[in-house]
Parts: C-alpha cells; structure tokens; sequence
C-alpha cells in the first residue's frame, strides 16, 4: 500500500486556519500520521482545520475514523473541521457511510475557509488573497521546509483557480455549464429574499438548465453552502 505525505500552511483572514495538504492514502498504516498532525495543530491552540483531499486515492475505516473520532472533542472547544475537494471515489463512501451528516464537507477550500471566516464574524469581501499567508507562499515556491516529520510536498498554486471559480459575474457566466452548486449561488447573488423554494423554481429555468433537484437535497446543500437562512444568504450577497 502506498503511504501518506502531508503538507501544511495557515489561511484565513485572521491567519488562524490550519490547511493540511493530504496526498495518497489513508489507512490503517498512514493514519496516525495524519491523526498526529491534526493533534499538533489542536494542542498549539489551531481550532479551525481544513483537510484538503484532492490528492487522496483512498480512505480506510481506520482512516474515516480519525475525523470522526476527533471531530466531538474539537467541536466540543468551539472549533471544526472541514473536509474539502474528495475525489468521487472517496466522496462516494463517504456518502454511504453516511459521515456527510457528521462531518461537513465542501467542494473548495475557498468555501471552508469563508465558512470559518463568518463563525467568526468576519466579513468577507471577493480578495482570495486574504486567505493564503506568506508561509503557505514560500512553502508553495519551495523556499522554506514544512514543520512536519513526514514526508510532504508543497502546496499547490490555490489562488488562480480559486479565483477564477468564485467570481460570480452575471454577465459573463453561462449559468447553465456552471456546477449545480455554483448555480444555487448565483441565484442567491441574484435575489438574496429567495427561500428554498423559490430557488427550487429559479433553478428549473431555461437560464440554469431547467436544473430539477429534489428539495430535501436543496435544504441540505443550503447548508453546506452555509446558505440556509435568510440572514446567511443576504451575507452572502454583501460579500459579493
């Protein structure tokens, strides 16, 4: 079985985000790596911790189980972790097992780290740059070493993509090629008044596709968009 390399920065606003980087497989023999790298993290006092997943070709029970197993203690501290961007494979076991009504997950690390930033009560603007430190700069370009024991690559260039996805500009989209949850956005930033419903019905246009989604589904990637209230979905639009 292959092994396990991990790779750290710091992101959000207030530089208080813990970014792990996972590349390879999560399982019984790599675990604890991981495990040990997210316990650092908490004991140096790092609450919010988002585990990018990108790069992770598998995830044992073992290796499900050190987010699950920590998840009640961090949470219990006021704090969270967010799993980001599972390759289908993985997303699909993680579904199955049914550990999305556990653990929250998000297509983009730019999502968790807004997510975070708003527990907070910050207010967030478009800037992607706000969210990625010097040290995550220097660790990308290879100047420093990570403060890790384990094998580790650096992190990718994260801004250019982010940056690209997240500018919602009416214009210039087609709403119909854009992913159905980039969709329920732009939506959002059309009319912020919009409930559940209303999206429901905005979504099956011809403008998005004539998009059908079920409303419990709706509800719950509301949710995980942190775009389940009235109050969360006029935030959303003010940050836009």
């Amino acid at each position: 079985m292959e092994g396990i390399e991990i790779s750290q920065g710091k992101v959000g606003t207030r530089r208080d985000i813990a970014l792990l980087n996972v590349k390879g497989y999560v399982d019984t023999m790599t675990c604890s790596i991981l495990l040990n790298q997210i316990t650092d993290n908490l004991n140096s006092g790092i609450l919010h911790v988002i585990v990018d997943m990108a790069q992770v070709n598998y995830v044992s029970s073992a290796g499900w189980g050190v987010f699950v197993g920590e998840i009640k203690g961090i949470r219990e501290k006021s704090g969270d972790l967010k799993i980001v961007q599972m390759t289908p494979e993985v997303y699909d076991v993680f579904e199955m097992l049914e550990f999305n009504r556990i653990l929250s997950y998000y297509d983009s690390i730019e999502e968790a780290i807004n997510d975070f930033d708003i527990s907070i009560g910050l207010d967030i603007t478009k800037s992607v740059k706000r969210s990625y430190t010097p040290e995550v700069a220097e660790l990308a370009a290879g100047t420093v070493e990570p403060n890790v024991d384990q094998k580790v690559t650096p992190l990718p260039d994260l801004a250019g993509p982010v940056a690209k996805q997240y500018s919602l500009n009416k214009s210039q989209v087609d709403a119909r090629m854009l992913p159905l949850n980039e969709r329920i956005r732009l939506v959002v930033v059309e009319d912020p008044n919009r409930g559940a419903l209303q999206i429901k019905k905005v979504l099956n246009t011809s403008k998005f596709g004539f998009t059908k989604i079920n409303i419990l589904k709706l509800y719950n990637m509301l949710k995980a968009l942190n775009l389940d209230s009235k109050e969360k979905r006029h935030r959303f639009f003010r940050s836009r």
